[in-house]
């Protein structure tokens, strides 16, 4: 093992801001990193052994300890369970013979909840050995272990046809779908690689940011600040060089159209990265690429080898005589706070992806200290198209406050689910007819972090002047209990995804669960939701996005579903504690055998 890890170490120039990646590898070549091979980490990067076991801890899909010869990951979002997750669960458990979060007698099977994968038009799914699989059912589930105890490789596993476009290719060979249903312009094919950089090495810098200014494109992953604006801060500030980072982390639940762009239009998003290098004058890009991902990578980094060869990336770009820049991408580890730009850029330098202070903001301080833009994939594709077509082009589509379209990652009770690029400035309403949606009792916005609205607000229109969006819709029928069914599993999500940093986002959302728990039980009174209603402005002293919105599963639908709160509370009573000492009891009795 020593000489393996020394392999990995020496791949990375021995550069202790390489840290994620060495521990990438060691958990793929080994399994799970062991004690050993952890010392020999810290000693040969002089690192503390603490500062080691805090990256280590911090990230999902590391481990110390094996987690089986073959290791199943299940996704435990609510779209799955809408979709049968619960009985593809109890299938793993019975025929791998161990429960969640343990791994069988014989080491070979180990079985373990995840946060969404990226696959909710496609549920119930989970990755095995970094395979996805899709669409399971019980019996499907039946056919993996068997196989698993056949000893058959995981890639040899499938019992179906590959996926649609490019998933079907040799360096992708996926199950996962596409599912894309409606098309704009980030998402047509009358693209040419290499077009906006024609273009571009034509400009200067200024003009570059100055038409992504006119097309007034703002940030597409949810926090909406103006692009043109961001590039042009980044440009002025000093440094001695300068980033491009491309936030693919995509750890939204219900989100899934990054994966999307990056099967079908990697070569859109990597020119993207390349017209923003040249306006911020940075040779270095980064693709932060979140680890459920990875069977992506053989084929992105065949697409990063193409470019370089029609001279796309690399040296002096489109024949530009001292435009020079690259890309490499640097995977997560399973960390939903690795979203927040600030995370991601810690995360990248080999570290807990704990959000920073701000100010500085990463324009002016970001990775390696340097100046840095973070954008979203999707807008850096849109750049693309701004610049071909531009500025004014681009202001034709979608609404005076919010220009051009929208890539919507649509799942839960529909018909048509799957990938939708609409112009900014469609209802609610337009969407669900789109995409074959009935008996809708709400529709989740934006994910766990946006705003679960009813029907007397389907005629709302998309668009940060009304209803902001990073991309994801989950619809919910009539038939689920909104309370018990999504609110306990997002809630549930952002205790798990919590970086533990801030003492407001440590602590109140799992009060706030216990609460819900004891409302969803019937024993709630109202205080309770008086107690939820003035507790919930703490939040506000989290210094990260995922902090001041882990209460909106409960707030949002406490505003806009009030009365399945009040359906549920005790009126008669003031004071509830929620015990109750006959119930306690019954469980004590069968815990120790007693009568």
């Amino acid at each position: 093992m020593n000489k393996a890890i020394d392999a990995i170490i020496k791949k990375y120039h021995q550069d202790r801001t390489r840290l994620m990646d060495i521990l990438i590898d060691t958990q793929d070549a080994f399994g799970f990193i062991h004690e050993s091979a952890a010392d020999q980490i810290a000693e040969t990067l002089d690192i503390s052994r603490v500062d080691l076991e805090q990256t280590i801890s911090f990230y999902h899909f590391f481990s110390q300890k094996s987690r089986g010869k073959y290791t199943v990951y299940l996704n435990d979002s609510a779209v799955a369970h809408m979709h049968g997750r619960k009985e593809v669960a109890k299938a793993f458990e019975k025929e791998a013979g161990c429960k969640f979060g343990g791994v069988t007698d014989d080491g070979l099977i180990g079985l373990f909840n995840t946060s969404c994968i990226g696959m909710n038009d496609q549920e119930p799914a989970a990755i095995v050995n970094g395979t996805v699989f899709t669409r399971l059912t019980p019996f499907r589930v039946k056919e993996i272990i068997k196989d698993i105890r056949d000893g058959v490789q995981v890639e040899d596993m499938f019992r179906a046809s590959y996926g649609d476009g490019n998933n079907s290719l040799e360096l992708i060979k996926a199950v996962v779908n596409n599912n894309i249903m409606k098309k704009g312009p980030v998402l047509s094919s009358d693209y040419t690689s290499g077009e906006a950089i024609k273009k571009i090495i034509t400009q200067g810098p200024n003009d570059v940011i100055e038409e992504v200014k006119t097309s007034n494109i703002r940030g597409r992953g949810g926090a909406g600040f103006p692009t043109g604006l961001k590039w042009d801060f980044c440009r002025k500030a000093r440094g001695e060089k300068k980033y491009v980072f491309c936030n693919a982390d995509e750890g939204e639940p219900g989100t899934f159209k990054d994966r999307v762009i990056m099967t079908e239009r990697p070569r859109l998003l990597f020119e993207g990265m390349a017209v923003a290098a040249y306006a911020i004058g940075a040779e270095e890009g980064i693709l932060y690429l979140r680890y459920e991902y990875k069977y992506l990578q053989r084929f992105l980094e065949s697409i990063l080898e193409e470019m370089r060869y029609n001279n796309l990336l690399g040296k002096n770009i489109g024949g530009k005589k001292g435009f020079n820049f690259d890309i490499r991408i640097q995977f997560g580890a399973g960390a939903y706070v690795c979203g927040e730009e600030s995370a991601l850029i810690e995360s990248a330098e080999g570290k807990r992806g704990e959000p920073r202070d701000r100010p500085p903001f990463p324009v002016e301080k970001g990775y390696l200290e340097q100046p840095t833009i973070v954008n979203n994939v999707e807008t850096l594709c849109s750049v693309v198209k701004v610049i071909i077509n531009g500025g004014e082009w681009y202001k034709k589509f979608g609404t005076r406050e919010s220009t051009g379209t929208k890539l919507l990652s649509v799942s839960g009770d529909c018909r048509y689910p799957g990938v939708y690029e609409v112009e900014w400035g469609f209802s609610i309403t337009d969407i669900l007819e789109m995409v074959g949606a009935e008996h809708v009792q709400a529709v989740q916005v934006g994910g766990p972090s946006g705003s679960c609205i009813g029907p007397n607000e389907f005629e709302r229109i998309l668009g940060y002047e009304d209803l902001a969006t990073g991309g994801s819709m989950i619809i919910i029928n009539n038939r689920r209990d909104i309370l018990k069914d999504i609110v306990l599993n997002f809630t549930d999500f952002f205790i798990e995804e919590s970086c533990g940093s801030c003492t407001p986002c440590r602590t109140l959302p799992v009060l706030m669960k216990d609460k819900l728990v004891k409302i969803i039980q019937n024993k709630g009174v109202m205080q309770d939701l008086m107690d939820i209603e003035r507790w919930s402005g703490i939040m506000k002293a989290n210094r990260c996005g995922l902090g001041h919105t882990a209460l909106n599963p409960i707030l949002s639908t406490l505003k806009n579903f009030r009365h399945l709160y009040l359906d549920k509370i005790q009126k008669e009573i003031e004071f509830d504690t929620g015990f109750r000492l006959e119930e306690a009891v019954k469980i004590g009795k069968l815990v120790t055998n007693r009568n």
